[in-house]
């Protein structure tokens, strides 16, 4: 049975922030550590950049593409295709340092298998959207900047 695209764009979105809930929310006794800060500013800073690329308007949660969108591939998409979920990760592996323990490590993997079913999911749409994606895709990485 296959699931119609909004529904798995839902259920994708819905996981991704349980797990979000889950790990900043699970009981823990957060400590700050050297380990903390790295992945924090990192990922702040990722999607600071990446929300003061997408315009207000622009930015969506969701994998499907934005009524009269333009695909963007500069800024931060320059050298990869999901910066914000980049940052998300990296946000969230600063929680996990903040209170290490292995159901949050296991929640941390869990938020990377979604997100990566998630992009999967977006660009299919992204490609069936605009033709020119098929270029963007083969030149960038997905989650990691591509060094050339």
């Amino acid at each position: 049975m296959k699931v119609p695209v909004a529904l798995a764009s839902r259920l994708w979105v819905a996981a991704q922030f349980a797990l979000i809930a889950l790990l900043c929310g699970w009981p823990a006794h957060w400590r700050l550590s050297i380990w903390v800060l790295p992945p924090l500013l990192l990922g702040g800073g990722l999607a600071a950049w990446v929300l003061a690329w997408n315009r207000p308007g622009r930015f969506n949660i969701r994998p499907e593409p934005k009524a009269g969108a333009s695909l963007v591939t500069g800024g931060p998409y320059r050298r990869m295709r999901h910066p914000m979920y980049t940052a998300l990760l990296l946000v969230m592996a600063a929680a996990v340092a903040a209170s290490p323990d292995a159901p949050r490590a296991l929640a941390w993997l869990a938020l990377l298998l979604v997100l990566h079913g998630k992009a999967r999911l977006e660009e299919r749409l992204l490609l069936a959207h605009w033709p020119q994606y098929a270029d963007y895709r083969a030149r960038t990485w997905r989650f990691i900047p591509k060094p050339w």
